[in-house]
């Protein structure tokens, strides 16, 4: 495994991570087809990235239309996820449809500063991932 992909492995799976964290802390108060979205494609782009990313180039898993649906999986997801952190964001004190913190040991997980480097650092993913296989680096 190069360094290149050993990298590209941990970054799909922090962003998995993100994903999976949104779905936890959004599930009872934000359902809806944004973060279902965010959830499902998030899920299946860390799959289907994964695969590709460590398949032989020679393989049907290393071919170039499953790095394009990874991408695109990655794409929808990142949009999605800017999409949830801004619906939620709080306008004054609190926005209208900020999620109300019920338990204090979830306050740190309540405002936007836990949302926003992780969604924008998934968003800066999708634009890297597409750099590099634009570029033939994966």
């Amino acid at each position: 495994m190069s360094t290149t992909e050993l990298v590209v492995t941990v970054l799909t799976v922090l962003a998995g991570l993100v994903v999976l964290l949104t779905r936890l802390r959004l599930r009872g108060s934000h359902a809806g087809v944004v973060l279902a979205l965010h959830t499902w494609l998030g899920l299946l782009g860390v799959v289907v990235w994964l695969v590709f990313v460590l398949a032989p180039d020679d393989s049907k898993a290393g071919d170039a239309l499953v790095g394009v649906i990874g991408l695109g999986c990655w794409w929808v997801t990142s949009l999605a996820g800017l999409v949830l952190m801004f619906r939620w964001w709080p306008s004054r004190r609190r926005g209208k449809r900020a999620a109300d913190v019920v338990d204090p040991a979830d306050r740190w997980t309540g405002g936007p500063w836990l949302w926003l480097p992780a969604h924008l650092a998934v968003f800066a993913m999708a634009v890297w991932f597409t750099w590099i296989y634009l570029w033939s680096i994966v």
